[in-house]
């Protein structure tokens, strides 16, 4: 993961119903305030110099232009490329022209067209529904430009349920036969309780969203819906690449989502801040919530004798049961239903999942042992460590074969 750049804060132009940033929000602590030099040196002393930084917020084009091409001239003259996720609401001739000059790579961020889009709210319904219109003409115009964007898609009500689910994907096709190639889908994180009454999903209804999206993922063949491909991969023992949502991450240092403000400060991921302020990350990684995670009893809030382990890990610590990241995602049922479901079919198809081999209580002591030595081994890497102990094979040889 980039480096990620956040001069405006968490200011941004829509009033997204679900944003994970909202605690910040509603404390008053918006950030706003850069100084283009500071976070260049920020960025040279915290990024290294053949990987863009990641131009974030809120919503970043808020930037004059003049301060965006500063930006992107100098990141352009060190790694040769440069990254931006946005709405693209704001997108225009001479944003593209921009982009295109120094190449930089465009993420959007949006649920669907038209009504699907509803819940990233812009004042009224007219509002929302002409910055969806342009946001969807942004996408097109990019294509046509040769910048094909990637996407992050969220599953909500407004987009995952019945009839609108099969508009949903039936935009991905059309995005398929547009260029686009990468979509990340992201379930709900729920930050109060107006949110879950108005957006949620139900567990079951999440559940056969997820199931009809991987049934689509089949059917996409030049498309790669993120989320969606990481299920199998985990219960395959398969995590070195997959989204940082599984990974353990520390909610004091999130390493896999390191900022830097306009102040060139150093910020963590916005999702574990539950209470509204942007704490400065530990310097030092810790793995406490696993380690107690895998010994707490289930009905606790926590994973113990659970099979999955190896897979969720306890999920985002920003989807923690009542926002306490000591505790297991809050949607921990979908994810032991739909994992449930993928091992059976893999077990149909003569595939034993890494939830029902024998081996697994013994990765699984591994990984504690290597938390409790403040490592983060992907599953994956333990898992070869163990093969290279009991054949006696040199490390170098089992990487190598």
């Amino acid at each position: 993961m980039p480096l990620t750049l956040i001069p405006l804060g968490v200011r941004c132009n829509l009033q997204c119903g679900y944003c994970y940033e909202d605690p910040q929000r509603d404390a008053g602590n918006l950030g706003g305030r850069y100084n283009l030099d500071t976070m260049k040196q920020a960025l040279s002393a915290h990024g290294r110099k053949d990987e863009p930084f990641l131009l974030f917020g809120g919503e970043p084009l808020l930037l004059p232009k003049r301060v965006l091409e500063d930006l992107w001239a100098w990141g352009f003259k060190r790694s040769g490329r440069n990254t931006v996720q946005t709405n693209g609401v704001l997108i225009d001739d001479e944003h593209i022209a921009l982009f295109k000059r120094y190449k930089v790579d465009v993420g959007i961020s949006m649920d669907g067209p038209g009504e699907l889009n509803d819940a990233r709210w812009d004042r009224t319904l007219e509002r929302t529904r002409r910055s969806t219109e342009r946001a969807e003409r942004a996408i097109e115009k990019l294509i046509e430009n040769g910048l094909v964007p990637s996407l992050i898609v969220t599953l909500h009500r407004l987009n995952a349920t019945g009839p609108k689910l099969e508009s949903l994907v039936g935009w991905f096709r059309q995005l398929e036969r547009l260029g686009v190639r990468s979509i990340g889908v992201h379930v709900l994180e729920v930050e109060n309780q107006e949110m879950r009454d108005k957006y949620a999903l139900s567990a079951d209804e999440t559940v056969r969203a997820l199931r009809r999206l991987r049934l689509a993922s089949k059917q996409l063949s030049a498309i790669t819906l993120s989320l969606i491909e990481d299920l199998e991969l985990l219960l395959l023992g398969k995590d070195g690449k997959v989204k940082c949502i599984w990974t353990a991450c520390d909610p004091y240092t999130t390493k896999a989502v390191k900022g830097l403000d306009g102040q060139g400060e150093r910020k963590k991921c916005s999702r574990v801040n539950k209470d509204g302020v942007d704490y400065l990350p530990a310097e030092r990684e810790g793995f406490e919530r696993y380690m107690a995670l895998y010994r707490t009893p289930q009905e606790t809030g926590g994973c113990k004798g659970c099979r999955f382990f190896l897979m969720c890990r306890g999920q985002c610590p920003g989807t923690a049961i009542a926002g306490d990241w000591r505790s297991k995602s809050e949607q921990f049922s979908t994810w032991l239903a739909v994992f449930a479901e993928i091992e059976a079919e893999l077990v149909a198809k003569g595939t034993q999942p890494l939830s029902l081999r024998p081996e697994r209580i013994e990765i699984e002591a591994e990984m504690m042992r290597r938390w409790e030595l403040g490592q983060n081994w992907p599953v994956e890497q333990v898992m070869r460590e163990l093969r290279t102990r009991r054949s006696g094979t040199p490390q170098a040889q089992v990487a190598g074969a």
